[in-house]
């Protein structure tokens, strides 16, 4: 039923629709409802793929600077058809962790799927098609390497969808967390891949560090009766103070 609504919906809107004409990438509309009225102008969009986030930054927040990392090539490359005549999106070809280097990452069938953690059985039970199929050596670098604090204007989100890698990924952007309002992440209730951090974990790491959960959306449960991982929108308490 969810996907027909996105299809639905991904027709319906205009930007999206024509978004999709041009590239075949459909936005995640799912997100809508989340990033709207938040006042949004700077986007870090980690683990953007083909850009189905930041087309939704977009049509919210025409203005907004985004700064998409994917290292995928293939993602990569279709990023950059979505976003070719876009002067405010900015792609970075490269995964974020605490350190430099270099690192093989999962590829899995279904390429959002892909993680530089091993895909576990329960991904591949709860999510037909999302089995390895290949693996591909990408860079890794620290947020702070790629971008400067200035980069990092006005209200800003990290966006984070990096398939159980969250917590390594979170780490390699605490030099510059304190320049976000919000961080929206995904994360698992169960171990879809292996060794990864859980939900509960992501959580009681941002909250360390002052941030407010306010908001749990886009439960998903694949093929098991409960949701097994969901989106997470934490504000900055500073930033949800001043809020109205």
């Amino acid at each position: 039923m969810q996907i027909f609504s996105k299809i639905l919906r991904v027709l319906w809107v205009k930007e999206y629709r024509k978004a999709a004409l041009r590239t075949r990438v459909a936005a995640s509309t799912e997100h809508d409802r989340i990033i709207c009225g938040l006042g949004l102008d700077t986007v870090v969009d980690i683990g953007a793929n083909r850009g189905q986030f930041a087309l939704c930054v977009r049509r919210h927040y025409p203005e907004a600077q985004i700064y998409s990392f994917e290292p995928l090539s293939g993602a990569a490359a279709t990023w950059r058809k979505v976003f070719a005549r876009d002067p405010r999106a900015k792609l970075f070809d490269k995964a974020i962790a605490p350190s430099a280097g270099s690192a093989a990452m999962h590829v899995s069938q279904w390429d959002v799927s892909s993680s530089l953690l091993p895909i576990a059985q329960a991904q591949q039970d709860n999510f037909p098609f999302t089995a390895e199929a290949r693996r591909e050596t990408v860079s890794l670098a620290p947020l702070s390497a790629c971008l400067d604090r200035d980069a990092i204007r006005g209200t800003a989100m990290l966006k984070m969808d990096v398939q159980g890698f969250e917590l390594t990924a979170l780490a390699g952007c605490e030099d510059l967390l304190d320049r976000f309002s919000y961080v929206y992440v995904e994360a698992s209730f169960v171990e879809l891949y292996v060794g990864q951090a859980l939900a509960s974990e992501v959580v009681a790491w941002l909250l360390g560090r002052g941030f407010t959960l306010t908001c749990v959306a886009n439960l998903e449960s694949g093929r098991s009766q409960r949701p097994i991982q969901a989106d997470f929108l934490f504000s900055r308490r500073a930033a949800l103070n001043q809020r109205p």
